[in-house]
């Protein structure tokens, strides 16, 4: 019933129904029944309309428009079709709703006082879910249901009433609710909380919504507060539950080590889900060796890895080794790798609890009633089995807990599995990785570069970072930073698949976001491969070879710089005056998930720019873990006037790796390049006719400029190759054709451009052949020779060592 209806005045006659404020009938009680012949089931919730035989008088309606008060008698519908006149009154609320009190015949005489009021309590609170209480102004208790009574525990409600809350129940949560009562009188607003405790009169505790409300006169006065209490404890535990489970995704598995792994199993349960947890894993597991597949023997020695009570960390006997004894409930869970539930009063449990070796004597002490023993595995093959006790007044455990503990210890089998078998891959992957990685940077022009690599801890294991320097024709460069998902061997052998085939690409002169596509079809290639070989599946194989990438290419004759990221943080840029940012550019889709396109940024550099390429290992590898703050502190380490860069470099770990000589969570590879620029006077450019004829006078051009640069050893050869680089654009390409030297650090570079799209191959010319040698001779008088397409059509490039010049 509406609390509205507690605003009658004591002097009316009593209600047999009542209706709400959108027309409904709210409420139908026995004497409604007999008086109008419908039961509550049928006429409860539906309009009211419906009872009356005939329009409302018209004062009646105007007491709904105006929300005034009003008493008299309309006609209503017997069930059996017949009429009768019935007494209603309207009792407008503070608030301005219209509620309608059916009082009963217009006949019948007015029902004593007391009979209402037992009515009226017992729709409004013996009948309600809630614990329902009523204070006045002065938050003094006035009255109390029978539920608010069975759990105040403190006695009659004539004991009681008079009294403010916190003087019936001292302490917490009651001085609480005492306060925010207050609250309520004060602000007229109502108010919820939610408590978790027991209350004086139950066995254990609950979770409460508890909900304050203010109670108004017709004026909207507060006059008192009505306060109800509903149990959620069910929804409370499931909200719980999922929490746990979540909790315990994140915070178990953090390293790879077995008994690193197995405490934090204890620790995210201990105290929240069960009062005593341990962890005891077969000692093949613990000394890392591989676990025999099929049926394992239940009383198997064991190895307590972790064992925690909630209150001290380790209290029992971590380390030692023992056994189940034979056909107890642990020893079956362990053997058939089911999880078992088993409480107090089952056959033989108490004689388990005395016996067994796996609870400590001062858990023992504490009064067991129910354990859950879960099996440890991966992959099918059993690893331990974790323990989960409660004791005390702590609810039993029941089946609804098992499949939280069944989610955590897969969890926990999982990365046990993962820590065990990253013991045996450690030592391979390491001496793999340190191979596949670049042993010294190249050297060229475009760019002053500097690196540092360091591998994660042994927890974390081997990781898949690399980075790498290419030379590129033109005298351009391309820098590289990866990073595959995962570590351990399989993550070193995808790394060192990329970067090769990264190398291969790069040779092909692919723009940035052309080669991270091809890159990208490689990685489905290798996680389809890995698919076919893994009884778990592709979508297992496609994991576990993901990976990031960003590719820059940086010419040094134009200073333009491309780039292109597939998944990977963002390079920073420091400009010369020593201000760092990150650069807007594109994201890009990881590596492996294919289907979506990647774009390429271009932007031109100042001379003595600084490019930061790094792995998220670097902005995540610091003492708080958090990428935001990390990239924060490199982009401020990177700031500031221009300094030697292996200095930059010492510089930027230890502002983000802070005592990094236990090695960082996660692999780390930095790159840095300081931009150069080739100075005009290195660089010739000529567009040439597109007729043979003129092929002799690029011919003294190009020896002309060699003479300038004081390059006259390399005019023979250099007349050789321009004169049939020119004579094949000429011939088989289209205008414009245009001729670029560049005088490079160690090497002539010489370029023939044009607008077509063929590319010339070089061939053995047989013996009587005329024509078919120019080519071969540029690849024999050259030291590297290629082809680079263009968006304006094709180069041709060869390259000269300056030392033959010497």
């Amino acid at each position: 019933m509406d609390a509205h209806i507690h605003t009658l005045p004591r002097t009316a006659t009593v209600p047999v129904a009542a209706v709400d404020a959108q027309g409904a009938v709210a409420l139908w009680s026995p004497a409604a029944r007999q008086l109008l012949g419908y039961t509550s089931g049928e006429i409860v919730g539906r309009p009211a309309a419906l009872l009356l035989a005939a329009p409302l008088p018209e004062p009646a309606r105007r007491s709904l428009m105006e929300s005034t008060p009003w008493r008299g008698v309309v006609p209503a519908r017997h069930e059996d079709g017949s009429t009768m006149h019935v007494t209603v009154e309207t009792c407008p609320s503070g608030n301005g709703p219209v509620r309608w009190v059916l009082l009963g015949a217009a006949t019948a005489d007015a029902a004593p006082q007391d009979v209402m009021s037992a009515t009226l309590k017992e729709w409004t609170y013996d009948q309600s879910p809630f614990a329902l209480s009523t204070y006045d102004h002065e938050n003094r208790l006035t009255s109390v249901n029978a539920e608010m009574l069975r759990l105040s525990g403190s006695g009659t409600e004539e004991e009681m009433l008079g009294r403010r809350i916190e003087e019936i129940h001292p302490g917490p949560p009651f001085d609480t609710f005492a306060d925010l009562m207050d609250q309520v009188l004060r602000t007229g607003k109502p108010l919820r909380t939610d408590t978790f405790f027991r209350s004086p009169g139950d066995a254990r505790k609950r979770a409460w919504a508890s909900f304050f409300n203010p109670l108004k006169d017709r004026d909207g006065r507060v006059r008192g507060v009505s306060t109800a209490a509903l149990d959620v404890t069910e929804q409370y535990r499931a909200q719980q539950c999922l929490a746990l489970v979540n909790d315990a995704g994140a915070r178990i598995g953090t390293t790879l080590d077995t008994t690193r792994t197995a405490q934090e199993l204890v620790d995210v349960t201990a105290g929240r889900f069960a009062d005593f947890v341990s962890v005891d894993l077969l000692d093949s597991v613990v000394q890392g060796e591989e676990p025999r597949p099929g049926h394992i023997d239940g009383t198997a020695p064991l190895h307590r890895a972790a064992a925690h009570d909630g209150a001290l960390r380790p209290p029992y006997g971590t380390g030692e080794t023992h056994s189940y004894l034979p056909h107890s409930p642990t020893a079956r869970a362990l053997a058939s790798g089911v999880p078992s539930l088993h409480r107090i009063g089952e056959p033989g449990f108490g004689q388990w609890v005395r016996d067994t070796p796996a609870l400590p004597d001062r858990v023992r002490a504490r009064g067991v009633h129910s354990v859950l023993a879960v099996p440890l595995s991966a992959r099918g093959i059993a690893l331990g089995l974790a323990l989960f006790v409660r004791q005390g007044d702590s609810p039993l455990f029941d089946a609804n807990d098992l499949l939280p503990a069944r989610e955590i210890a897969a969890r926990a089998g999982v990365c046990i599995d993962n820590a065990r078998r990253y013991t045996q891959e450690r030592a391979v992957a390491l001496t793999l990785q340190r191979s596949l990685l670049p042993s010294r940077l190249p050297d060229q022009d475009a760019v002053e570069v500097t690196s540092r690599y360091l591998p994660a801890c042994a927890q974390a294991g081997v990781g898949g970072d690399w980075f790498d320097v290419i030379p590129l024709s033109g005298a351009r460069v391309a820098l590289v930073v990866g990073d595959v998902v995962g570590h351990g061997l399989q993550a070193s052998a995808v790394m060192g698949r990329l970067r090769a085939a990264v190398r291969t690409l790069a040779d092909l002169e692919l723009p940035p976001d052309e080669l991270l596509t091809h890159l990208d079809d490689l990685v489905i290639q290798l996680a389809q491969d890995r698919a076919a070989e893994c009884a778990d599946g592709s979508r297992e194989a496609a994991r576990e070879t993901g990976a990031t990438c960003l590719y820059v290419v940086y010419d040094p004759v134009s200073r333009m710089c491309a780039l292109a990221r597939a998944g990977h943080p963002a390079p920073v840029l420091v400009s010369p005056d020593g201000a760092a940012r990150y650069l807007d550019m594109p994201s890009g889709p990881p590596l492996g998930v294919g289907g979506l396109p990647f774009e390429a940024t271009e932007l031109e550099l100042p001379e003595g720019s600084l490019l930061a390429l790094y792995t998220d290992g670097l902005v995540e590898g610091g003492v708080d873990h958090d990428i935001g703050v990390g990239l924060d502190k490199l982009s401020a380490a990177l700031a500031g006037p221009a300094a030697p860069l292996e200095q930059t470099c010492d510089a930027v770990l230890d502002a983000l790796l802070p005592g990094r000589g236990g090695r960082p969570a996660d692999d780390v590879a930095l790159l840095l390049a300081r931009t150069r620029v080739l100075d005009a006077s290195c660089v010739a450019d000529w567009e040439l006719p597109a007729d043979c004829a003129a092929v002799a006078d690029v011919r003294r051009r190009a020896s002309g400029q060699l003479a300038a640069w004081g390059l006259e050893e390399l005019d023979f050869t250099t007349e050789l190759v321009v004169s049939e680089l020119v004579t094949n654009a000429i011939r088989y390409g289209r205008a414009p054709i245009r001729l670029r030297l560049i005088r490079g650090g160690d090497a002539l570079i010489c370029e023939v451009s044009d607008a077509g799209s063929t590319s010339p191959r070089m061939r053995r010319a047989r013996i009587f052949d005329e024509g078919g040698r120019g080519l071969l001779l540029v690849a024999q008088l050259t030291e590297r020779w290629g082809t680079r397409f263009t968006p304006g059509g094709k180069t041709i490039w060869a390259e000269q060592p300056l030392a033959a010049a010497g």
